[in-house]
């Protein structure tokens, strides 16, 4: 319908709102006004028949209806700024050839981001160096690296899939299955008899089932920030751990790792992206120099 068309400032009017909590500051961040600002989004709220943030004295809070414009809100205005990049690079090249132009936000969990990303940025840049990736190391808990291209934060996510599929509402596919193996101090003549040590990010619920069917595995005793962390307890002879392949790629001398017998464990580490970004020649780019890789053994 005509009137509930939003136009491109609107939307990133209710963006600044809800990113920088406050009309006011959302204002300043913009170079327009606190009033300008007031009645944009009550003109928004109009148009979609929802209160869109709650006013109060410690600023603007999104309401639920507000969070979920505020991030489909993201998603539009990244989809204008593709188009213009997209349009720009068309026949721009060496013999009127396409050429890839503009920044790619990638979102990536801790051991992605040091072992899986950095040679497929490589291949990226050698082929397309007008691309200018931009990441983000976000935790893998609760919406984790997926969310924030759900939120329209991201362009694309690495992320543990569960049941090696993307999250409801967005587009996606496994790269390769990483087991699991058991990690404990080098020349330890009892490994099994030392504690556990875990982190957060450690398993998804597959993983945490075939724990729990483990008799030798104890309850986790010492709770670490990271691996790395992890790692550097277990080499220094604190415990043992059970951690993925990513996340002992160049594991330490000290440490011995053990697989976990003929079927172990594994978790799904694969790429998240919106079903409009799939289609960007940035986004599909960089999905084909993480295919042309193969995952940790």
């Amino acid at each position: 319908m005509a009137g509930t068309d939003l136009a491109p400032q609107e939307l990133r009017v209710i963006v600044a709102v809800e990113r920088e909590g406050g009309f006011t500051a959302a204002a300043a961040a913009l170079g327009t006004t606190q009033s300008a600002v007031s009645h944009a989004v009550r003109a928004v709220e109009r148009k979609l028949g929802a209160v869109l943030f709650t006013r109060g004295r410690a600023g603007a809070a999104p309401t639920p209806a507000g969070a979920k414009a505020a991030a489909h809100a993201r998603r539009a205005l990244r989809l204008l700024d593709t188009l213009a990049a997209e349009v720009r690079g068309t026949g721009a090249g060496r013999g009127g050839a396409d050429t890839t132009t503009g920044v790619l936000r990638i979102a990536a969990f801790r051991s992605a981001a040091l072992h899986l990303l950095p040679p497929a940025l490589e291949r990226l840049r050698a082929r397309h160096p007008a691309i200018e990736p931009r990441v983000r190391v976000i935790r893998e808990l609760g919406p984790g690296t997926a969310g924030e291209v759900a939120a329209g934060r991201a362009d694309l996510a690495l992320a543990t899939l569960d049941g090696g599929r993307p999250p409801a509402g967005l587009t996606g596919a496994a790269l390769f299955e990483e087991p699991y193996a058991l990690v404990h101090p080098a020349d330890h003549p009892e490994p099994r008899s030392l504690p556990l040590v875990d982190w957060h990010e450690n398993c998804g619920a597959v993983t945490r089932d075939w724990w729990r069917g483990q008799d030798w595995l104890p309850s986790a005793t010492v709770e670490a920030e990271d691996d790395g962390t992890v790692l550097s307890l277990v080499g220094a002879g604190h415990g043992m751990a059970v951690m993925p392949a990513l996340s002992l790629t160049s594991a330490p001398e000290s440490v011995t790792v053990v697989r976990l017998g003929p079927r172990p464990p594994t978790r799904a580490i694969g790429y998240v992206t919106t079903p409009e970004l799939a289609r960007s020649l940035a986004v599909r780019a960089l999905i084909r120099e993480l295919r042309a890789q193969q995952g940790p053994r």
